[in-house]
């Protein structure tokens, strides 16, 4: 067998993804965010409850409820 008759395996390429703030480019020293700006602006969505998923169910006995935050 020549070295023309190897096999070289199929490595698919990597799909770019942008900034899920603002679409940029990814910095790794960020990442996946492009500054540390977006990387805050998220960290806040995150603390204030923006992501949260609304439901209809009642919280459970030990958990506590948002109006007693505080």
């Amino acid at each position: 067998m020549s070295k023309d008759d190897r096999v070289v395996p199929f490595v698919p390429k990597r799909k770019t993804v942008g900034c899920p703030n603002c679409g940029r480019p990814t910095v790794v020293a960020h990442r996946p965010f492009c500054s540390s700006r977006c990387a805050d602006v998220d960290l806040g969505r995150w603390l204030t409850g923006s992501y949260r998923i609304p439901t209809e169910e009642a919280p459970a006995d030990g958990d506590p409820r948002p109006e007693d935050d505080g």
